[in-house]
């Protein structure tokens, strides 16, 4: 996923604990994520199969940028998403929308997506910043 997001794309930071089953994840555009491989239906279904839980955070949070190169006006949203979701103590993003549009003629990339979280427990619990789950 070095290439262009799209929407259904699941974004993992780097050091998750993944369950046993689920070890294949692929490079994403967003340095310090990797890119879920297969989209959301099948990781959610590795995930309950493994008895995990994938959390989702009501409210769409969203993030856009100018710039000519949609490819690097992406990245930057992307990185600005990637601060939002760890702000809210999360460590998956789900990508629900990336738009191209422009204002006074000048083009920029909107990309609206929904903050994760994925972990063994019922009950969400987050991570902290060395990534140990905090109650």
């Amino acid at each position: 996923m070095t290439g262009q997001i799209a929407a259904g794309d699941i974004l993992l930071e780097g050091g998750t604990h993944l369950p046993h089953s689920l070890t294949a994840t692929g490079e994403s555009s967003l340095p310090g994520w990797s890119a879920v491989q297969g989209g959301r239906p099948g990781f959610e279904k590795e995930i309950k199969q493994a008895g995990w839980n994938l959390f989702f955070m009501a409210g769409e949070i969203k993030a856009s940028v100018f710039g000519f190169d949609r490819q690097r006006s992406a990245q930057a949203a992307l990185k600005r998403l990637g601060t939002i979701v760890k702000s809210q103590n999360c460590n998956c993003i789900e990508i629900t929308d990336v738009t191209e549009k422009s204002f006074l003629m000048l083009p920029y990339t909107q990309v609206r997506a929904h903050a994760r979280h994925l972990q063994p427990s019922l009950v969400f619990c987050g991570t902290q910043p060395n990534g140990r789950h905090s109650l």
